[in-house]
């Protein structure tokens, strides 16, 4: 009998068992979709903008581009194309007073929640998720994301910022209108800081960034799904999740910033190509999508801003939950043909 094999993280000190000996086709996993929530009574659609804080950034139509505007007080927008609001229910909260930032920290096991919670409402139409919105609106989504990224992480309370999508409700999404949410914290946290350290100790010892050199190995791999001339996407070799993908900017940067508006289109064409590819062969799954980056000039040179997309396709049980380490019933390198063969049809 053959060996189900073990595989390494590129870059965590993370374990992954590749179950070949039940293994599984990406469509096992298939299943009837769930009713969604209903347009009349989501919070995010338009005529129910009165019941949710006031914008932050709201996007509005001009004769050229958009117009970016802020809400205050009962003041509402209605001709919105794009919203980000405060969470109503913030996991973290700026400082309502200066002092308050200087005391993030008391003690060793101790300290405020200080920070920023947003919800991106990514576009005014109820049903229009990633894979079926029209691209320019994708594209206005990826500069709100750069706009939001830019503000915040000015703030010198924050030292790191997670933009991230939460798409079914198995994947945590309350609220079924396509949203992203982005949360800054007032420290880094331990996946994206054990990446940070990782890379710089591999730059130190190669001279080169993990992620370029990834880019360059994986697209001549049974793992590589898609290049765009811009974007590589593709399986990584130790994938926790079934079906998992990453999307890698070919160009060597720390962050969504700096992304010329050739490089926005590409990356909201490369979402969209993927997630549609995603939601064919698997029947629209619920799944999470993060963008890992940083925003510390000090990682300028050390990190590579990347996107991981994670379906929500199995249930960690008690082994994974006790142990940190994962098995994964879908070889990357079947999610990658399959995934390329969405992509194709």
């Amino acid at each position: 009998m053959p060996y189900n094999e073990l595989r390494k993280d590129y870059l965590l000190n993370r374990w992954v068992v590749i179950a070949t000996e039940r293994a599984r086709r990406p469509t096992d996993f298939a299943k009837p979709k769930t009713n969604q929530a209903k347009a009349a009574s989501c919070p995010l659609c338009p005529g129910n903008e009165d019941i949710t804080p006031p914008a932050v950034l709201v996007y509005l139509p001009a004769e050229q581009g958009v117009n970016k505007e802020k809400e205050e007080g009962n003041f509402r927008y209605r001709n919105w194309l794009i919203r980000t609001i405060p969470n109503m229910y913030p996991a973290f909260s700026p400082p309502k007073i200066t002092s308050d930032a200087q005391h993030i920290l008391q003690g060793d096991n101790f300290g405020y929640a200080i920070g920023h919670h947003e919800v991106l409402v990514e576009t005014p139409i109820h049903s229009d998720q990633p894979p079926d919105t029209p691209l320019p609106q994708l594209v206005k989504v990826v500069n709100a994301y750069k706009d939001r990224l830019s503000e915040i992480s000015a703030e010198p309370y924050v030292q790191y910022v997670q933009i991230f999508r939460n798409h079914g409700l198995d994947a945590g999404a309350s609220l079924s209108h396509p949203h992203s949410q982005i949360i800054a914290t007032p420290f880094i946290p331990t996946i994206p800081k054990e990446e940070m350290t990782a890379s710089k100790t591999y730059i130190d010892e190669h001279g080169t960034c993990i992620f370029c050199d990834l880019i360059n190995q994986e697209r001549q791999t049974q793992r590589h799904i898609l290049d765009d001339g811009y974007f590589e996407v593709f399986a990584p070799y130790a994938s926790v999740n079934p079906m998992e993908f990453w999307i890698v900017p070919k160009r060597h940067a720390t962050n969504i910033r700096d992304l010329s508006p050739e490089e926005t289109e590409a990356f909201a064409r490369t979402l969209q190509i993927t997630l549609k590819a995603l939601k064919i062969l698997v029947n629209d799954p619920p799944y999470n999508l993060g963008i890992h980056q940083a925003i510390n000039q000090n990682s300028q040179d050390d990190y590579h801003w990347h996107v991981e997309v994670y379906p929500h396709l199995a249930i960690w049980a008690g082994f994974e939950k006790s142990t940190g380490m994962f098995i994964n019933t879908v070889t990357p390198e079947i999610a990658a043909q399959e995934l390329k063969k969405s992509i194709q049809a």
